[in-house]
């Protein structure tokens, strides 16, 4: 909620009632100026080095010769409030409303109080009577209907505000949160409509009703209002995201794949949409793999994402669907383009090399990873695995043992580390041991 500030305001304060003069001597008169005067600045100089009692002493004998003067009433209530003496301060306040309606910056001080003591009823009693005043005190009605949750006055003042003055920042946050409940969205999409043809130029109108009816799951009227925002738009970015899942839908590849680049490269669509678009990308490609030096050059788009590595998930992808071949391109691009120190992505590569027994890669590139990470027991896990596949048994079994001192956790890693040792063991001749981790092996399984 906005605070206006509270501007001190010095007129009036010399002003002496007509009835006065009728009644008393020229030379009283000056006196009493000369005393109102006095007091006045007086209760000026206190309030200023925050003294407030001194400073009330001082207006209230102004009050004593002017006892209807607005401003000392104004000044009384700044300094009541200074003292957070609320009850007071709002009583001030209202006097001086009361003396003098006309006068902005006292109701001003009526609607600090009501702001400070959070009684937003009585600040939107106050507020209606600044909105004369100046109509942009309407901003903070908004607020004070989001207080009180009277949300459909709220959203019927942000609509007419906007309308008038434009969108900002501020209201269009009030809108989402309104429309997040549903049950001002029917209402919020005739306004749209509205807009729209009011105005068809204005792309957020656009944007803001198809988002509406995707919440609704109303795909028909998505692409109803996208082909009407490409007609008044053609260069609309937001027009492709829609079209985008229409033409997949058609079977029009060439189409879906023009939108997709379109809305990828922009920098004014969300990144939580790209992903979105380039899964259902890949869901398609998975069926027609001939488009998959789109969907690559769909991935270079997302170079520069720090929040997902959007390689190594359609590697996860492929893997998940066995396609291990395909899974191992992707895990290998994303440690090109990103970093060769992702552990993550590392395991899931020698995880592949593994399930297409490519063991020499699975050795080596295990090795690699073990001089980069040498407390990462995983490593020699998998450097054992794939020595011992290439019959490398004195290597195998050195590096199992070396690792098994930074295993900590029990579990499925134990288990694979005394079934690799076993092997080696037994490559080398040595049947005791070989039975020994075996066993080791078999026990630990029993227990899961």
């Amino acid at each position: 909620m906005k605070k206006k500030a509270l501007v001190v305001l010095l007129f009036g304060m010399f002003c002496i009632p007509v009835s006065l003069v009728a009644q008393t001597e020229p030379e009283d008169i000056a006196l009493v100026n000369d005393e109102f005067q006095d007091s006045f600045y007086e209760s000026l100089l206190q309030k200023g080095i925050e003294n407030y009692d001194k400073a009330i002493v001082a207006l209230e004998k102004c009050l004593k010769s002017q006892p209807n003067d607005a401003t000392v009433y104004f000044e009384l209530g700044k300094n009541y409030l200074a003292q957070k003496n609320f009850e007071r301060a709002y009583n001030s306040f209202e006097r001086a409303t009361q003396i003098d309606p006309k006068n902005k910056w006292f109701w001003e001080g009526m609607y600090d109080v009501s702001y400070q003591t959070k009684n937003y009823s009585q600040a939107i009693t106050v507020i209606q009577k600044l909105i004369p005043f100046d109509e942009s005190f309407k901003d903070d009605l908004i607020s004070l209907y989001m207080a009180t949750n009277q949300l459909d006055k709220a959203l019927g003042l942000i609509n007419e505000m906007n309308d008038k003055f434009g969108k900002s920042d501020e209201r269009e946050l009030y809108k989402i949160q309104i429309l997040s409940g549903g049950k001002f969205q029917n209402e919020e999409i005739t306004n749209l409509i509205s807009q729209i043809n009011k105005n068809p130029k204005e792309e957020s109108n656009y944007i803001a009703l198809i988002f509406l009816y995707s919440q609704n799951n109303e795909a028909d009227k998505v692409l109803e209002i996208t082909k009407k925002l490409e007609a008044e738009i053609p260069a609309s970015e937001w027009a492709q995201v829609s079209l985008f899942k229409s033409y997949l839908d058609n079977n029009e590849a060439p189409k879906a794949i023009n939108a997709m680049n379109l809305v990828l490269a922009s920098n004014k669509i969300d990144a939580k949409i790209k992903h979105r678009i380039l899964n259902e990308f890949l869901i398609f490609v998975n069926s027609n793999p001939q488009f998959t030096p789109d969907l690559e050059k769909a991935i270079g788009y997302f170079d520069m994402d720090k929040e997902v590595n959007v390689a190594k998930e359609i590697g996860k992808f492929y893997q998940n669907k066995k396609q291990l071949d395909k899974a191992v391109k992707y895990y290998e691009l994303s440690l090109k383009k990103n970093t060769t120190e992702d552990i993550e992505t590392n395991l899931l590569l020698l995880q592949a090399y593994t399930e297409t027994k490519n063991f020499e890669l699975v050795a080596k590139k295990a090795m690699e990873m073990i001089e980069l990470f040498p407390s990462q027991p995983q490593f020699y896990y998998y450097s054992g695995l794939g020595n011992n596949q290439l019959q490398q048994f004195k290597k195998a079994k050195d590096i199992l043992e070396t690792g098994l001192d930074y295993l900590v956790e029990k579990g499925s890693l134990e288990i694979n580390f005394y079934i690799q040792l076993g092997e080696a063991y037994n490559g080398l001749g040595d049947f005791k041991k070989k039975e020994l981790y075996f066993s080791k092996a078999n026990q630990l399984l029993k227990e899961k």
